[in-house]
């Protein structure tokens, strides 16, 4: 019967490890039926799983590797494994896995604790820790530092409503956001992202920039809040809130569209995911205006907003067409998606507002981005500590990697 060792080298990294290591075992006619290996700096830890072919002993295998590490400076465990929980593992590589992301401005210790408390409780197993942000420098920090942390987990949650629950109490209360998402085939191959606009895209409310130069920003600001609240049908706010901006000179919005804030993280992400071949859509309960202005800024392939009237050179405090509202923002992506021949599970959706939340749920991936209250306890996912670009590390990329693009 073949016997079946667990081998596990550890101690300073360095090129040629595992090249003496897996020389040996080939000597001894070892079979690799497993292996990891991972540096955390210049510290190595490689675990290999072999089968040692019959006419074979452990002691050959166990005498030679010694051998070997020792020679590199190396600390080595032997684990004999019996065929019965050999063939566990074998059995629970159908077993549900989920991509756990940790975000912050920086990670500390109480917050993985917490989390990975939450993650034991629910019965799930890590099975896998990678960092995907980048080392931050302690002698020069940046400005806006960023650090991600990615938990692979095995099994099925006790309670799911449950554990959710949790992470949204302890991202509120630790001021770090937690991403649970399934790991599968779907999560590396999204191809398409559909963006709110205002308060997202951008750093503002462009309706209230439209507002103040008009004079009547007290009101429409007050209408804003209360839509954005959920306390207002979007429909009958967007109506009367247009209707104060009535006699504007339509030469207002050129000057706002020139001064649009981005948000922190908005070209960084545009420029990657475009360079990835996705597909970028606003899909905004705003204005086509200031869409367009920023579909040339950033690269959008599509925007879908709302059409303020214009005669004479004023606005008449009409819109042309139906109203963007919620209902039509998450039909724009059903149908984007369709005509693009990307299947639903493939789309993201970002936004803050109410308004969004139909859409964040039709997409594969709908993230509430420092959204309100109500949006972040219905949402799904929620980023609310980093900028837009904290998206990347959600489909699976790298700083290194990013920042090679």
């Amino acid at each position: 019967m073949t016997d079946v060792l667990l081998i596990t080298i550890a101690g300073r990294d360095r090129p040629g490890i595992t090249t003496r290591i897996t020389g040996v075992l080939a000597s001894c006619g070892a079979q690799v039926l497993d292996v990891a290996q991972s540096v955390i700096h210049d510290q190595l830890s490689l675990g290999m799983m072999v089968a040692i072919p019959e006419g074979g002993t452990h002691a050959d295998v166990v005498k030679e590797t010694l051998f070997a590490a020792h020679e590199l400076g190396m600390q080595v465990r032997f684990d004999p494994i019996d065929r019965e929980r050999y063939e566990g593992w074998v059995a629970e590589q159908g077993h549900e896995r989920h991509s756990l992301i940790l975000l912050g401005r920086g990670l500390t210790a109480e917050q993985i604790s917490a989390t990975t408390a939450v993650i034991a409780k629910q019965g799930l197993n890590i099975f896998a820790i990678q960092r995907l942000s980048g080392r931050v420098s302690l002698a020069n920090p940046p400005a806006t530092p960023r650090s991600c942390v990615e938990f692979l987990l095995r099994g099925r949650p006790a309670d799911g409503a449950g554990m959710r629950a949790a992470f949204l109490d302890l991202s509120a209360h630790l001021g770090v956001d937690i991403a649970i998402q399934a790991d599968d085939m779907y999560r590396r191959s999204r191809r398409l992202v559909c963006f709110d606009m205002d308060s997202t895209l951008i750093q503002t409310e462009v309706i209230d920039e439209l507002a103040e130069a008009a004079g009547v920003g007290a009101q429409v600001k007050a209408i804003t809040e209360s839509a954005m609240r959920g306390e207002l049908d979007f429909a009958e706010s967007f109506t009367r809130r247009v209707a104060l901006l009535r006699g504007l000179d339509a030469a207002v919005l050129a000057d706002i569209a020139q001064r649009l804030p981005l948000t922190e993280g908005a070209e960084r992400l545009c420029k990657v995911l475009k360079r990835l071949g996705y597909r970028l859509a606003i899909l905004s309960g705003g204005f086509t205006y200031f869409g367009r202005h920023l579909q040339q800024r950033l690269g959008i392939d599509i925007v879908h907003a709302n059409e303020l009237e214009i005669v004479d050179g004023r606005l008449t405090g009409r819109h042309l067409g139906e109203i963007v509202d919620a209902k039509a923002k998450a039909a724009w992506l059903r149908r984007i998606a369709a005509d693009e021949g990307i299947c639903q599970e493939q789309t993201i959706a970002v936004g803050d507002g109410a308004n969004d939340l139909a859409m964040l749920s039709a997409a594969g991936l709908g993230i509430a981005f420092h959204a309100k209250p109500v949006v972040r306890a219905s949402a799904e996912h929620a980023i609310s500590s980093l900028g837009l670009d904290a998206l990347l590390y959600m489909i699976g990329l790298r700083d290194w990697q990013v920042d090679r693009i």
